[in-house]
């Protein structure tokens, strides 16, 4: 049985009274502060003051706690808007926001899909919003949406970590790169590359994500038949 099926254990009097919520919510806690490394049974039971076999009664593996943990968050991604344009920028926009709260979602998302009552609940909303368009198109259209929010927290977030192991910013490493791409820009070999670096406007995170996101809408909406 999984473990959305599988029921918990009665209340007992004890003096650290246990619950799936309370376990995940405190799993959530270590790992948005310390990354998924902070985040075992043990370092959960030690962190609720409880022996890590009670845990046990509640979930049976990490792999569980994890699935948990994913699903927990997915509580916040409640896509709104009228249509399939509205709740696609809506998902995907909530989604990002979500994995800019815990990194951590940046490691476990894009794999089998998630089977937690919050994301059925979320694929629910999103499929609803696409009643009317070719049911063959369908996942295609939200695994387009899915990919194209999953790199762009992955990559989004793999910067933040470099800046942090480095103790540069984006800016502090650009202008240590800076003279070496001057040397190599001086060889003649990558002209594209130095028109793009030297010319073109440096849009900040979220306006590059949007400007991305609604090309990938608008080929969407030219793929749909009307």
């Amino acid at each position: 049985m999984l473990v959305w099926e599988r029921p918990e254990p009665p209340e007992r009097p004890v003096p650290t009274p246990l619950s799936r919520e309370r376990i995940v919510r405190t799993a959530i806690r270590l790992a948005d502060a310390d990354g998924l490394e902070a985040v075992s049974l043990r370092k959960v039971a030690a962190a609720l003051d409880v022996g890590p076999m009670r845990l046990y009664g509640y979930i049976a593996t990490k792999e569980e706690l994890l699935d948990l943990m994913v699903d927990a968050v997915y509580a916040e991604i409640r896509p709104s808007g009228d249509g399939w344009r509205e709740v696609l920028t809506s998902v995907a926009e909530l989604t990002r926001r979500a994995a800019h709260r815990h990194e951590w979602l940046a490691d476990l998302i894009g794999g089998r899909p998630q089977l937690g009552p919050n994301a059925l609940a979320r694929g629910e909303a999103v499929l609803a919003a696409l009643d009317g368009v070719d049911l063959d198109l369908v996942m295609p259209v939200v695994g387009a949406v899915d990919a194209y929010v999953i790199g762009t927290v992955r990559r989004e977030i793999a910067e933040r970590r470099a800046e942090r192991a480095s103790g540069m910013d984006q800016r502090q490493w650009q202008a240590a790169s800076g003279p070496y791409l001057v040397r190599m820009f001086a060889t003649g070999r990558f002209p594209a590359l130095e028109t793009v670096i030297r010319d073109a406007a440096h849009l900040d995170a979220d306006e590059t994500f949007r400007i991305g996101l609604g090309f990938l809408l608008d080929g969407i909406g030219a793929g749909i038949p009307s």
